[in-house]
This record gives C-alpha cells, sequence and structure tokens, in this order.
C-alpha cells in the first residue's frame, strides 16, 4: 500500500499559507526571526546547565532535555517553511512529509511526558523534601528523561507505520503548514478506522495520562504549599513551580486547540495560527519564561553577558 501512495501521490502542496498573496518576504523574516530566537535561547540555557556546576540538580537537568526538545520541535517545520518561502513553492514530497510527521509527533509526545516528570520533580521537592535526593537520584533521573525521549519515538512510530496504509488517490492538497497526522487522515480516501482507533488510544496514554499526572501532582503540590506558616516560604515554594506551569498551560492549551478542532474544523486562516501557536511560537517563548522567573536563570544568564562583555572590551583594548 505504501509503494502504491507513492506512485499516486509522489509530492504534497501545503495550502495554509495560500491565502497570503504577497508579503513573503517578510513573512519568511518573521520565521526566520522567531527560528533564530528559538535555537538561541534553548542554546544558552542548554549550555549554561551543563557548564555551570551550580544547576546540576534535577529540575534543571529536565529543564536541559526541555530546552533541547524545543530546538528539535522548531527545527522540523520552521526551516521546510522558510526554504518554501525561498523557492516560492509551498510543496513537499512523500517521503519529506512522512518523516517530519514522524519527528514532530515524536517531539509533541516527548515533551507531554517531559512536563510530567518535570511535575514529580517539582512534588518529590516540596512534599517528601527528606527524601528528594534518594527519590530524584542521578539514575532516576536519567531513566525518567530518557523513558519519555523512547516513550514518544514509540508512540510516533506506530502512527507514522498506520500512516503507510492510507490511500490517497492522487490528492496531494494539504490544509495545513506542515505535515501532521489529522489532516493527512481528512485527505485519506481509503478506510482510515484503525488510524482513528490508534489516536484515540494515544490521546488517552500520551495526551491525558500526563495531564492527569501533572494535576494530581499539583493538588499534593498546593496542599503542602498551603501547610507552610511563613509567607516568605509560601512564595519561595510556590515560585520553584511558576515557570512549569505558565508552560504547561501554553503546552496542553495550544495541544488542544491543535487536535482537537470543532467537528466543522477550522478555517483555513485559523488553523495555520494554532499550528503556528503550537509548533514554532511555543518552542520560542518557554527558554524566555524559564530566564524572566527564575532568578538563578536571570542572575547566571547576566553574569555570562557581563563575562563576555568584559572579554570583549579586553580584546578591544589589546
Amino acid at each position: 500500500m505504501g509503494i502504491r501512495n507513492q506512485t499516486q501521490v509522489v509530492e504534497f502542496v501545503f495550502l495554509g499559507f495560500s491565502g497570503i498573496s504577497y508579503g513573503h518576504t517578510y513573512l519568511s523574516l518573521v520565521f526566520l526571526a522567531i527560528y533564530l530566537v528559538t535555537v538561541q535561547g534553548n542554546l544558552m540555557i542548554f549550555t549554561m546547565i551543563q557548564l555551570d556546576s551550580s544547576f546540576h540538580t534535577p529540575m534543571y537537568y529536565f529543564l536541559s532535555h526541555l530546552s533541547c526538545l524545543d530546538i528539535c520541535l522548531s527545527s522540523v517545520t520552521v526551516p521546510k517553511i522558510l526554504v518554501n518561502f525561498l523557492c516560492q513553492q509551498q510543496t513537499i514530497s512523500y517521503n519529506q512529509c512522512m518523516a517530519q510527521m514522524f519527528f514532530l509527533m515524536s517531539f509533541t509526545g516527548i515533551e507531554g511526558g517531559l512536563l510530567a516528570v518535570m511535575a514529580y520533580d517539582r512534588y518529590a521537592a516540596i512534599c517528601k523534601p527528606l527524601h528528594y535526593s534518594r527519590l530524584m537520584n542521578t539514575k532516576v533521573c536519567t531513566v525518567l528523561a530518557f523513558a519519555t525521549w523512547i516513550w514518544g519515538f514509540l508512540n510516533s512510530t506506530l502512527h507514522t507505520a498506520l500512516s503507510f496504509r492510507l490511500d490517497f488517490c492522487g490528492v496531494n492538497q494539504i490544509h495545513h503548514i506542515f505535515c501532521d497526522l489529522p489532516p493527512l487522515m481528512k485527505m485519506a480516501c481509503n478506510d482510515a478506522h484503525i488510524n482513528e482507533l490508534a489516536i484515540r488510544i494515544a490521546s488517552i496514554f500520551v495526551g491525558g495520562g500526563p495531564l492527569l499526572f501533572i494535576i494530581f501532582s499539583y493538588v499534593f503540590i498546593l496542599s503542602s504549599i498551603l501547610k507552610i506558616r511563613s509567607t516568605t516560604g509560601k512564595r519561595k515554594a510556590f515560585s520553584t513551580c511558576a515557570s512549569h506551569i505558565i508552560v504547561v498551560f501554553i503546552y496542553y492549551g495550544n495541544a488542544l486547540l491543535n487536535y482537537n478542532s470543532p467537528s466543522g474544523g477550522y478555517s483555513l486562516a485559523t488553523g495555520t495560527l494554532v499550528s503556528t501557536m503550537f509548533c514554532v511560537i511555543t518552542p520560542m517563548l518557554n527558554p524566555l519564561i524559564y530566564s524572566l522567573r527564575n532568578k538563578e536563570v536571570k542572575g547566571a544568564l547576566k553574569k555570562a553577558v557581563d563575562s563576555w562583555r568584559k572579554s570583549k572590551h579586553h580584546h578591544s583594548i589589546s
């Protein structure tokens, strides 16, 4: 079936930007700027955590994984969008489409699991402080982090394998700005019942499971914080969770909008905006949120910038 698909549909055409007849150059510059900010911001946080020993803690270990993940997620979609703008043709080959969908579903699934692991880390730190070093030792952190990556790739492998059985009967226009499973299923002319069943199951375990775990974790966290007598202690405990809570709201809010559209579907313009928010804007916001909300990160970044300026000034004098 996969071979027959490739003989019938060699490439797909994205219609997400078809309503924009002019200003493609400016739009491509906007996407380029967003991508550069995303890569630079996440790379800066990842490098800072690796080099500064004061950040060698479970919370920042998982944050380094999130930064790496956001670079990967943004790199799956934005470079192809930029290439299409540059070549002035919104196309992608069949094999590239399948590869893009595989990595897109992998990284979005991994992020949900990683956010759940980060919630557990906050639970252990606030609710079980005396046992924190044992609950979140190096071995446990490593296993939890890489388990989320493996889980995400296994989930995506299943959906991608099932996608090869979809027959498009020559239809190659995708009402989207990148390849994802829902728009491809809408294009299929054969029975996609198995794919739909797989999505429903995955939405429960890969999407809903981590979200419920995060909610229950914060119920216990909030209960523990309210038991703290001092206002300063409550504020300090909550401040360690604030950035993570914001990231969770942004990720799951955009994910729900992207993968749970109304029965009639979004308009092309609305669908493009929702997809852009989920896969392009969200990876850019995460490092900004952790930089602005976390005093330790802000302090380390300021220290790094000051050191770079002094080094630059020294070289200019010499």
